[in-house]
């Protein structure tokens, strides 16, 4: 199963966004999670003495954010943000995590067997009208990887002009590099696997495509080491959604406020910094 859910990618307009650049550090050392809260920011601790419990609702097959470990355990980035919430938020007695099927967790939400659900469920307007969402607590950006041998001497988009670079066909991430790097020679592929073959074999010299599945993928054995990612994340609203977030219910707003002020406190500590790099030691920005 791909590393990340199809429903990250929305539709688009013709008109592109801004992008916004994340520049990494040259070392290739893990980049930090970027801040998402204004460092003046206050968000008040509402009073959750009335809550009975808090049910975080997920899946079990969308590693590394929720997976079953070997011990046979409900693991991974989301489990450990929701129990991170529960302690910054004392009430970890109430609180409890559940694995449903991807397919029950907004029925399971709407007819009360859970409080929240963390699993990755794209934020879109539609889903705004039915349902309640915290503050972004990660954000999942587009990067280059670059083919070793072929990309001598690139270090930034500019260099790869005359080059050609992949992307997968149809996806919002071929938009977002037409859209953003327009005199880059853009090469569809049908699908990741053709991507990256590609990329590995020579027959680009870069791709453009999800950072947190690039990152694994240079990482890994399938790679061989013939890859690396090239300095610079890139955002965009538009192309690449809100980022994650917790879904509640409208009907209770003090439980969202509740959760927002732990994600502003866990990101002022740096807590959720230490479980991005637990999850993501390589970095995805």
């Amino acid at each position: 199963m791909a590393m990340t859910r199809a429903f990250f990618q929305k539709s688009i307009g013709l008109l592109a966004a801004a992008a916004m650049l994340v520049a990494s550090a040259a070392s290739g050392a893990p980049k930090d999670l970027p801040l998402l809260f204004d460092a003046r920011e206050r968000i008040a601790k509402p009073d959750l003495t009335g809550l009975a419990r808090l049910r975080f609702l997920t899946t079990v097959d969308f590693p590394p954010f929720n997976f079953i470990d070997q011990s046979g355990k409900l693991s991974g980035f989301h489990v450990d943000l929701a129990r991170e919430i529960c302690r910054e938020l004392e009430i970890e007695a109430k609180c409890q995590i559940q694995a449903v099927t991807y397919p029950e967790l907004m029925p399971a939400l709407e007819q009360g067997q859970g409080e929240a659900i963390v699993a990755g469920i794209a934020v879109t307007p539609e889903l705004r009208r039915r349902f309640a969402f915290s503050r972004a607590f990660m954000q999942l950006p587009a990067r280059f990887a670059l083919n070793r041998k072929k990309a001598e001497g690139v270090h930034r988009p500019d260099d790869l002009v005359g080059k050609p670079v992949g992307a997968v066909a149809g996806t919002t991430h071929e938009a977002m590099l037409k859209a953003f790097f327009p005199k880059l020679e853009a090469k569809a592929y049908p699908d990741r696997e053709a991507l990256l073959n590609a990329l590995r074999e020579g027959a680009v010299t870069a791709a453009f495509s999800d950072a947190m599945q690039l990152s694994f993928w240079v990482s890994g054995s399938v790679a061989a080491g013939c890859c690396a990612l090239m300095d610079g994340a890139y955002f965009s609203e538009r192309f690449l959604g809100e980022g994650l977030t917790i879904m509640n219910r409208t009907t209770e707003p003090a439980l969202t406020q509740a959760i927002d002020h732990a994600l502003l406190a866990l990101s002022r500590s740096g807590r959720l910094e230490e479980i991005y790099l637990r999850y993501f030691p390589n970095g995805i920005y």
